[in-house]
């Protein structure tokens, strides 16, 4: 059963960090749809931008305490909230094992199951599970599974098995890039090298757990991890691909589910990555009419939103740039949570 529709939805971002956009669009989809909304956001650090953006900021210890979940929580019972959006790794696998504790204090995680979670933040685990479930992934080595120096067939890429936001991702052209780059990332796979159109898929699944739209997103520019300059493809054969991609997962994912692939000239759609949390492209998916904010703020509400799987423009394009918070600081200029000078941007 929902809230009321009088009632006002009372929506926790955590590790809210620079999501301003999402933040608000889902502000813009609250008042779209006449419907009252609280939003809140936590993070570590008072300075994270997008706490200038919320209706209550609040602060929470660093993830790697065994405070930070514990805190989390009494928060979520103390303000009531309704429904947490994780935006980051690396809480989810506290958040997962937490669910009925965080549903014990009136609150819905948006967050897969400790399966599902273990899938995807080891790559080792998801090639695997991509492999088993017959779709089309690059061929992933442990460091001891590489082929012999003679059979190599480079190029390669190289990440950290547990890593995000491409950090430490190299291409590699030889085998002494290969030995040197074998020393320095940590806990590295190697991966075959695939060229061609790397694409993001937003997959929704709001509260069902079933796919009912998949937008792909053809990543034109990434900065920083997170694409900066990307379209919306309406590309039917790259939607059916993260449609399984997601019913292969499982009906314990939650929210949006964000998946990663390379779409090669000769159209081999092959997944990379697989991510169960709003990305943060997502707000180009939003952009082109795939109204993730808005459908889920009505199921949270009881009702059922007609979402169409195709639901979105072909076309839509984002580039994306800086803006700034400005706010005024004490004499001895420790950040604190205070309001900021001027009023963040609208979504849309």
């Amino acid at each position: 059963m929902g809230k009321g529709s009088n009632q006002p939805l009372r929506i926790l971002f955590s590790c809210v960090g620079r999501r301003v956009e999402l933040v608000q669009a889902f502000r813009a989809a609250a008042e779209r749809l006449g419907r009252p909304i609280t939003l809140f956001g936590a993070d570590t650090t008072a300075t994270a931008p997008a706490l200038s953006c919320v209706d209550h900021p609040l602060l929470l210890p660093p993830i790697s305490s065994d405070a930070y979940l514990p805190r989390l929580l009494e928060l979520c019972g103390q303000h009531r909230i309704d429904a947490l959006i994780p935006t980051i790794d690396t809480d989810l696998a506290a958040l997962s094992a937490a669910r009925d504790d965080f549903a014990g204090v009136g609150c819905t995680c948006l967050i897969a199951d400790a399966r599902v979670i273990d899938i995807c933040r080891d790559k080792v685990a998801t090639f695997k599970f991509l492999a088993e479930a017959g779709i089309d992934t690059p061929q992933t080595y442990l460091p001891d599974q590489m082929p012999a120096s003679g059979d190599l067939r480079f190029p390669y890429f190289i990440k950290p098995r547990y890593g995000s936001a491409s950090m430490w991702v190299h291409k590699l052209d030889d085998e002494a890039e290969l030995r040197y780059h074998l020393q320095k990332v940590r806990d590295p796979i190697v991966q075959e090298f695939v060229d061609g159109v790397e694409h993001t898929l937003d997959v929704y699944v709001g509260l069902s757990g079933r796919p009912q739209c998949v937008v792909p997103r053809a990543r034109w520019q990434v900065r920083g991890g997170e694409v900066s300059k990307g379209v919306v493809v309406k590309d039917l054969e790259v939607m059916e691909a993260g449609r399984r991609v997601v019913e292969a997962l499982g009906g314990s994912v939650r929210g949006l589910v964000t998946l990663q692939c390379i779409v090669t000239r000769d159209r081999r759609i092959r997944f990379i990555e697989i991510n169960p949390r709003f990305g943060g492209g997502a707000p180009l998916g939003i952009a082109a009419g795939a109204d993730y904010p808005g459908w889920l703020i009505q199921e949270l509400g009881g009702e059922s939103p007609a979402i169409a799987f195709d639901g979105f423009r072909h076309g839509t394009c984002m580039l994306r740039y800086d803006w700034s918070v400005f706010m005024h600081l004490d004499e001895d200029l420790t950040p604190d949570l205070r309001p900021p000078l001027g009023p963040p941007p609208r979504f849309g």
